[in-house]
C-alpha cells in the first residue's frame, strides 16, 4: 500500500504520531544543548616559551630558531609562523585539512622536547596546546571598585572557587590578578655583624623551602609516614627562616632583614569603569548548555555578592549567551510569523482546511528536526539555526503546492481524501525535486577544505 494512502486510511494513528512528534520535539527544543558555534577542530597547534628578561632579538635566535628547526620535520604541516616578544616567543603550526589532532599534538610535543637541549636552561617549560574553540570563554566576570587590591584578590579567588563548582563550567581563570610575593630588604650592617652575605641568603632558600620525607614509623597500630615540613606558607614563616646556625643559636631572616608583603609586577591590566579590576574568564564544558551555564554563573555571582561590601562592582562582558538568545528569539519569531502569514493568506486564498494543514506542518517539521538533532547527539548553534530558518521558507512553498492542488481537485467535485491523496502522489516529484535543488545549491559547502568544510 502507498504510504500516503496508509496515512490517510489510518487517520488516528497519523494524528497520534504527529502529536507525539510535537510533544517530543518541544521537549527536545527546551533541553537540547545550545552553543555559540559548532565544536570543530581548528588545525593549529602553538608552542610558547617564556624567559624572564630576554629581548625579542635574543628570543628569536635562542628560542624560536631551535624550535623551528625541529618542528619543520613534522608531517602534514601547511604553514608555520613564529613571533618573538620581550620575555619569550611562540610558534604557530597550522596543519592541512583533515589532520589527526591527537597525532599532530603528540608529534609537536615530541619535537619540542628534542629542541629543549638547544633552548636556554633558565627558560620556562615550553607550553604546547591546540587551538580549541570550545575552550574560549563564554562569559567574563569583572570585579572592581574602591577596595584594596589584596581585598579584591581575595574576593576574586572566592568567586573563582564558587564558579568552578557551577554545573557546566570547566574552568574559571583569573586575569589581571597579581601573584602575592614577599619583598626582603637586607640590612648590610646586621648581616656583617653576623658574618652573613647575600650568597648565604640565596643558598639558604635554595636548600630549604621543601617538604622533606623522613621515612616511616612502624608500630603495632600500623605504618605511618614521617615528613619534616619546611615549606614557607605565611609571612611569619619567612621571618623565622634560619639563615645560619651554630650549636648554641641560629640566625633567622628576621634578624638581618625586613620582610614586606607585596605583589609581583603586573603582566596584564584589567580595568572596570576606569579603575583597576580583576577578570574571571569562565570556560564551559564541551556539550554543556551555554545558556544554562551562563545563567548559573550569574546566579552564583549574585549569591556571593551579598556577602561583599557595596563598593565592590560586578559586571559581565563577552556574554555569548546573548547571541544565542537573539538567534533563538529570531528563529521563534520566524516560525510564528510564517505560520500566521501563511495561515491568513491561505485562509483567504484556499480556505480554512488548507491554512490549518499548512499552519500545523511548519512547527511540526521544525520540532521534528530539533528532535532528530538531539537524537544524533548534536547541539543547536549558529550554523544549525541558520539552516532551520532557511528550512521554514522551503516548508511553506512545498505545503502550498500540495494544498493548492488538492483544493483545486475538490472544487471539481473530488472527495477530500481522494483529492489530498492524489495531490501528495502527484506533487511528490516536484516537491522532492525542488528540495534537492536547494540542497544541491548548498552541497559544495560540504566539500570546502579547512574550517568552513568542518563546520
Amino acid at each position: 500500500m502507498n504510504p500516503v494512502d496508509y496515512a490517510i486510511g489510518h487517520a488516528r494513528l497519523t494524528l497520534s504520531v504527529l502529536l507525539f512528534l510535537l510533544i517530543a520535539g518541544l521537549s527536545a527544543y527546551v533541553s537540547i544543548p545550545k552553543e555559540a558555534e559548532p565544536d570543530i577542530k581548528v588545525p593549529i597547534v602553538y608552542v610558547m616559551v617564556s624567559q624572564r628578561g630576554i629581548s625579542p632579538e635574543d628570543a628569536e635566535r635562542l628560542i624560536l630558531r631551535p624550535l623551528e628547526t625541529q618542528l619543520k620535520s613534522v608531517s602534514n604541516i601547511k604553514e608555520m609562523r613564529s613571533q618573538a616578544f620581550e620575555g619569550g616567543g611562540y610558534v604557530l603550526v597550522e596543519f592541512v585539512a583533515g589532520f589527526d589532532a591527537n597525532r599532530a599534538l603528540a608529534d609537536v610535543r615530541a619535537k619540542t622536547d628534542m629542541a629543549k637541549k638547544d633552548i636556554p636552561k633558565d627558560a620556562d617549560e615550553p607550553l604546547v596546546q591546540e587551538v580549541n574553540l570550545s575552550l574560549f570563554p563564554v562569559v567574563v566576570v569583572a570585579l572592581g571598585g574602591d577596595v584594596p587590591e589584596r581585598t579584591l584578590l581575595r574576593f576574586a579567588r572566592q568567586a573563582k572557587t564558587l564558579l568552578e563548582g557551577v554545573p557546566g563550567v570547566l574552568s574559571a581563570d583569573l586575569r589581571g590578578a597579581r601573584d602575592e610575593a614577599v619583598e626582603i630588604i637586607a640590612e648590610p650592617m646586621l648581616m656583617k655583624s653576623y658574618g652573613i652575605n647575600l650568597t648565604d641568603l640565596a643558598n639558604a632558600f635554595t636548600a630549604g623551602n621543601a617538604l622533606v620525607a623522613a621515612g616511616a614509623i612502624e608500630s603495632a597500630s600500623g605504618r605511618f609516614a614521617v615528613k619534616v615540613p619546611s615549606l614557607i606558607e605565611t609571612a611569619a614563616d619567612v621571618l623565622k627562616y634560619p639563615i645560619a646556625a651554630s650549636g648554641a643559636a641560629s640566625v633567622t631572616l628576621g634578624d638581618v632583614a625586613e620582610v614586606r608583603p607585596t605583589f609581583k609586577d603586573a603582566t596584564s591590566i584589567t580595568r572596570l569603569n576606569g579603575k583597576n579590576a580583576i577578570a574571571i574568564e569562565v570556560v564551559k564544558r564541551t556539550g554543556a548548555n551555554l545558556i544554562e551555564t551562563v545563567d548559573g554563573v550569574k546566579a552564583a555571582m549574585e549569591q556571593v555578592r551579598k556577602s561583599w561590601p557595596a563598593s565592590v562592582q560586578v559586571s559581565f562582558t563577552q556574554d555569548k549567551s546573548k547571541t544565542i538568545r537573539d538567534m533563538l528569539h529570531e528563529l521563534q519569531n520566524s516560525v510564528i510569523t510564517a505560520c500566521l502569514l501563511v495561515f491568513v493568506i491561505m485562509l483567504v486564498a484556499l480556505g480554512g482546511r488548507a491554512s490549518l494543514f499548512i499552519g500545523i506542518a511548519i512547527p511540526a517539521s521544525f520540532l521534528t528536526g530539533i528532535l532528530g538533532l538531539q537524537m544524533a547527539g548534536l547541539t543547536v548553534n549558529i550554523v544549525v539555526l541558520f539552516a532551520l530558518i532557511l528550512a521554514v521558507g522551503m516548508l511553506v512553498d512545498d505545503a502550498i503546492i500540495v494544498s493548492e492542488f488538492a483544493e483545486r481537485r475538490m472544487s471539481e467535485g473530488m472527495a477530500p481524501r481522494e483529492a489530498y491523496s492524489l495531490a501528495a502522489k502527484r506533487m511528490a516529484g516536484p516537491v522532492i525535486s525542488a528540495t534537492l535543488t536547494r540542497v544541491a545549491a548548498f552541497s559544495p559547502l560540504m566539500f570546502c577544505p579547512g574550517i568552513v568544510g568542518d563546520s
